[in-house]
């Protein structure tokens, strides 16, 4: 029997065991189990052995960065953010990446990412949303809170240092103007239970070619409804969250997963959220 497992404290509801049990049985891996470890952080520094009883493991919030000192060897992915959301236990030796910037890029392939891009937010997803947009050649915009100023200026440093002579400016939320290829939410702002609120005015998603959304509860927030309305394509959360599983998957055993598989566990993600905010 593979055990795999979440790591994350606290843990509460997550979408982890859904995806990642329908990604096993797509591979015919009957013999494998997925958990979710809520463990306190003494107990994951104290013990080191818990990593190793498992074939392969996802890390979520507060770890990605906490078990950088538990692993022998970090992949390209994960010493790019230095950050780790996915390790693999390779005969003993474990190996950790970062599966997130995956996720995004699968998840938003058919949008420009190579365009003018704004980015709402500069926090962790929102770092990682702005330095692939750079790798891939875009012009950005980080538009973010006053507060957050400090934090978009040393983001804006690490893009120029990772990717030299990308276009970078800094404007607060409140006065995003212009046109964008490419509006990314990478706030809380929409997220639920606070569905009607929305990060920028009408005016801007009206000046917006197209939308990527992180937040996948809800499965349609109101900033995808208004793009949608537009007739623009709008993306959300619920593809990024599937498609960083399936790296994993593809990492720990080489899984293989067509493009309707992919799309209908995202369904089946999208289904199952609805139907918790119902209840």
């Amino acid at each position: 029997m593979a055990k795999y497992a979440l790591f994350g404290h606290p843990l509460g509801h997550s979408m982890s065991p859904l995806i990642h049990e329908k990604l096993f049985a797509l591979s015919g891996k009957t013999d494998c189990t997925y958990e979710l470890a809520d463990v306190d952080r003494e107990t994951l520094i104290e013990s080191p052995e818990l990593l190793s009883s498992f074939s392969g493991m996802n890390v979520t919030i507060p770890y990605k960065q906490e078990v950088i000192s538990l692993i022998d060897e970090l992949g390209e992915s994960a010493l790019r953010y230095n950050s780790v959301n996915c390790i693999d236990n390779k005969d003993g030796r474990l190996i950790g990446y970062n599966t997130d910037c995956d996720g995004f890029v699968l998840s938003a392939g058919k949008l420009p990412l190579g365009g003018n891009v704004a980015i709402l937010g500069c926090g962790g997803v929102g770092r990682m949303i702005a330095i692939e947009v750079a790798r891939h050649g875009g012009d950005i915009t980080l538009a973010v809170i006053p507060q957050d100023m400090d934090n978009a200026q040393k983001l804006t440093g690490e893009i120029l240092e990772k990717c030299p002579g990308t276009s970078v400016r800094i404007v607060e939320i409140s006065a995003l103007s212009g046109s964008f290829d490419l509006l990314i939410n990478a706030t809380p702002v929409g997220m639920y239970p606070k569905v009607n609120a929305c990060a920028v005015s009408d005016e801007v998603i009206e000046n917006s070619g197209s939308v990527f959304d992180v937040i996948y509860n809800p499965t349609e927030t109101l900033l995808m409804k208004k793009a949608r309305a537009l007739g623009k394509t709008a993306v959300g959360g619920a593809a990024m969250l599937v498609y960083q599983a399936v790296k994993a998957h593809e990492i720990w055993y080489g899984g293989k997963f067509s493009d309707n598989d992919i799309a209908a566990i995202i369904k089946d993600v999208e289904a199952h959220v609805d139907s918790m905010n119902k209840a």
